[in-house]
């Protein structure tokens, strides 16, 4: 392959597929290196080609047994992978709470597979801020397939959809999950339901009556979730799993606009979420650092000034008297 000299010297090698490269600038990602920044701005344009499919779902339903199959399969298909996996992280430390992704299962001599464990830096909906600039990464280093597996948590794990074109949640029999789907929201993110562990009693019943729910709903922009069923003890189901995926994915090509209207959603979220967390970052080394910003917190503590009033006024001298006519 031919690597344009323009590049800088480390997304050269990422171009090239340089794992190590990849597995160092990931980690400079996660830290908030600012260095990196310059080598994400020249890989941006290489990016867009890999399809991402983010799966998520409650603890317990054997979503990295299920990832392990689904890559085995897709490299049976000859297409290349990189599995971002996304744990909770601690409060305290940052850290990962499971751990290294020891659970996912990959062939050490095998270049076409990439993995990568996440802490989530306490990102109540599972998904690191880090992790849609690691996804662009490995996009740009021509993965064709990167999955990303997240920890689901109810009602507030709906940031897959804001990272993947396709999301497919997790579930499994005999726990009620199919019904409190609806209650915890993740019906709403849902393209693609897979009723996992199969193999145990109650799995068709459990299939079928997520998909009598899913037909009840209004469909979003047009389409409605699949349910498929799959076990990945017996590595049954994962053919007609990615049939599903490649199914919505082809429904986002189906009409002009309508992947690039997707597009511009995920964007426009985390363009928010950028400047959202400049903006706390810089709040927070302010308080730390100016004296009067202390004061202020002082006259919180001892219920002199209300903490929205505070807050207004941390914002004022930060950005100017012109957010004055826009407060809360």
């Amino acid at each position: 392959m031919t690597v344009p000299r323009a590049l800088p010297a480390e997304a050269r090698a990422v171009v090239r597929g340089d794992r190590r490269a990849l597995a160092q600038l990931i980690t400079r990602i996660e830290s908030r290196d600012p260095s990196v920044a310059p080598i994400l701005r020249a890989l941006h344009p290489r990016t867009g080609h890999a399809t991402v499919v983010g799966l998520t779902g409650p603890l317990g339903v054997g979503k990295s047994s299920l990832v392990n199959v689904l890559l085995a399969h897709l490299r049976s298909l000859g297409k290349t992978v990189a599995v971002v996996a996304v744990d909770p992280s601690s409060p305290f430390t940052g850290g990962s709470v499971l751990g290294d992704r020891i659970r996912l299962e990959r062939d050490p001599g095998d270049a076409g597979v990439f993995i990568r464990s996440m802490a989530s830096r306490g990102r109540a909906g599972g998904v690191a801020t880090a992790t849609r600039e690691v996804v662009r990464l490995l996009d740009a280093a021509h993965y064709d397939v990167v999955l990303v597996e997240t920890v689901g948590s109810g009602q507030v794990d709906i940031e897959i959809r804001d990272v993947a074109s396709t999301s497919v949640v997790v579930l499994v029999p005999h726990l009620g999950d199919e019904v409190q789907t609806l209650k915890a929201g993740l019906f709403e993110i849902a393209d693609v339901f897979c009723v996992n562990k199969s193999d145990l009693p109650g799995a068709d019943a459990a299939a079928k009556d997520l998909s009598e729910l899913a037909g009840l709903g209004a469909a979003r922009d047009g389409w409605r979730p699949v349910v498929v069923s799959a076990s990945a003890r017996d590595k049954t189901g994962v053919t007609e799993l990615w049939t599903a995926i490649e199914a919505h994915e082809a429904f986002l090509d189906a009409e002009p606009g309508r992947r690039a209207e997707a597009d511009r959603r995920r964007i426009a979220n985390e363009l928010v979420e950028l400047v959202r967390d400049r903006v706390a970052r810089e709040a927070a080394e302010r308080l730390q650092a100016d004296p009067s910003h202390g004061k202020l917190l002082d006259e919180v503590a001892e219920r002199r000034l209300d903490p929205r009033t505070a807050a207004d006024r941390i914002y004022e001298r930060t950005h100017g008297s012109s957010s004055r006519t826009r407060r809360r």
